[in-house]
């Protein structure tokens, strides 16, 4: 059985790790996803698609069209596509950010996951993971856009667990704090607290790896 992996959003800073720490891992084909080609110091072969705006339909449409159904192979989707917007009250919030976050952290959520659902579920299932936030578990003043968008997402994650259990296909998300960064490391005072790209990608893949058995979880990072 032929192991399939995609990444949507690996032009960004997690993107771009993710791309190098799951190209050396054990997946027969790889196919990329972003707005421009991610620069990578491994030079295994990957399949590269440029994606506009993954909020319209079409767009995602188009990525997959490069994927067709094989009972020979299992599918494996991680989106690091995300967006941040805070430091506003619920009424000083621009509704024009509202519908932002919305667009960006869980309508792209779900037509990525509409198309990996057919995808998968027409060949021999696997697994879709993605970036939701701690923030999504834990409300907090003025992120009411992002913690939302991201607590949706995780509720969609729950809902395509039990849809894709037929199927063969499990649903994750991770739900990391404060990712390190160095535009993050700019501003937060303890650096101590932030998740590393390394951690993330770890925990992805180990999903993964358990998706047989492990389906539907909100894994907050750092662990306890």
């Amino acid at each position: 059985m032929q192991k399939v992996f995609l990444l949507f959003g690996a032009g960004g800073f997690l993107g771009k790790y993710a791309a190098e720490f799951f190209l050396n891992k054990n997946y027969d084909e790889y196919y990329f996803f972003a707005r421009t080609v991610p620069k990578l110091a491994n030079h295994k072969k990957f399949n590269f698609f440029p994606v506009d705006d993954l909020s319209i339909e079409k767009n995602v449409e188009a990525a997959f069209d490069a994927l067709k159904p094989d009972k020979n192979k299992l599918y494996f989707l991680y989106s690091t596509i995300g967006g941040y917007y805070g430091g506003t009250s619920v009424a000083e919030t621009p509704y024009e950010e509202w519908k932002k976050m919305l667009d960006i952290n869980l309508n792209s959520a779900f037509l990525i996951s509409k198309n990996f659902m057919k995808l998968a579920g027409a060949s021999s299932g696997g697994s879709i993971c993605f970036t939701s936030a701690y923030s999504s578990l834990f409300p907090e003043e003025k992120k009411s856009a992002y913690s939302v968008s991201k607590s949706a997402l995780n509720f969609l994650v729950k809902v395509l667990s039990k849809e894709g259990k037929e199927k063969s296909i499990s649903a994750n998300a991770v739900a990391p704090f404060i990712i390190d960064t160095p535009e993050n490391r700019k501003w937060i005072e303890d650096i101590s607290t932030m998740v590393g790209t390394e951690t993330i990608c770890s925990e992805v893949e180990n999903l993964f790896f358990n998706s047989k058995t492990t389906s539907g979880e909100i894994i907050g990072l750092p662990r306890d």
